[in-house]
C-alpha cells in the first residue's frame, strides 16, 4: 500500500468519528497487532515505520486495565525536548539518571521523551473511567530497548530512544494518533 492510500484510509476513519482534522500534519498510526508505529503523510511517497512496545494487556481503554487505549487521540503535550539521550523520567521531571538501553527491568521506566495522549472520542478514550489523558498514557522512550517489538507495556506505547527522539523532532501538539 502507499502512503498515500494509508493517508487517505486514516483520514477516513478521522472523519466517521467527526473529529477535525488538520489535513496539512501527518497522521500517527499505531498498528497494536503488528506491534509498529507508521508516521503517514499525505503528501510524501515515503512515511516513517518504527517498532513499538503496547500493552502486555491488549487493547483496552478503561482506568486500571493496564491496557493501551484504541481509538482516535491527539499529542497533548511534549515534555523532555533538550533533555540527553535516555534521559529518565517520574511524573514527566527529568530525575538526572540515565537508562540503561538493555535493561529488562520490570519497571516501565519512561526516558528521552513523552507524547502525552488525550482521547478524542467521548466515552471511548476520553471521559470518566475511560479518559486517556487521565490515564497518563503517553508515546515515550524505554530502557528495555530490548523487548521493542513485544507487548510488554502498562498501557503505554515504548519506542527506543533514538526513534521517539527523531518522532518528537517531527510532529506537534495537536497531531493525531490512531491506535488500533
Amino acid at each position: 500500500m502507499r502512503w498515500a492510500d494509508l493517508h487517505r484510509q486514516l483520514v477516513g476513519l478521522i472523519q466517521q468519528g467527526n473529529t477535525a482534522l488538520a489535513d496539512e500534519r501527518p497522521i500517527i498510526f499505531i498498528d497494536t497487532a503488528q506491534q509498529i508505529l507508521h508516521r503517514v503523510d499525505k503528501d510524501e511517497d515515503e512515511g516513517k515505520t518504527y517498532r513499538v512496545s503496547t500493552a502486555a494487556n491488549g487493547l483496552g481503554n478503561r482506568v486500571g486495565s493496564h491496557k493501551t487505549p484504541s481509538g482516535i487521540h491527539r499529542i497533548k503535550q511534549k515534555v523532555g525536548g533538550g533533555q540527553p539521550w535516555g534521559m529518565i523520567f517520574k511524573s514527566r521531571e527529568p530525575t538526572g539518571r540515565i537508562c540503561d538501553p538493555n535493561d529488562i527491568s520490570e519497571d516501565d521506566e519512561i526516558s528521552s521523551r513523552i507524547l502525552w495522549l488525550d482521547g478524542l472520542e467521548t466515552g471511548v478514550n476520553q471521559g470518566g473511567d475511560c479518559d486517556t489523558y487521565s490515564r497518563f498514557i503517553y508515546i515515550h522512550g524505554t530502557s528495555d530497548e530490548i523487548r521493542i517489538g513485544q507487548p510488554v507495556s502498562i498501557g503505554c506505547i515504548r519506542m527506543k530512544n533514538d526513534d521517539v527522539i527523531e518522532l518528537f523532532d517531527e510532529v506537534l501538539v495537536n497531531d493525531l494518533v490512531i491506535i488500533q
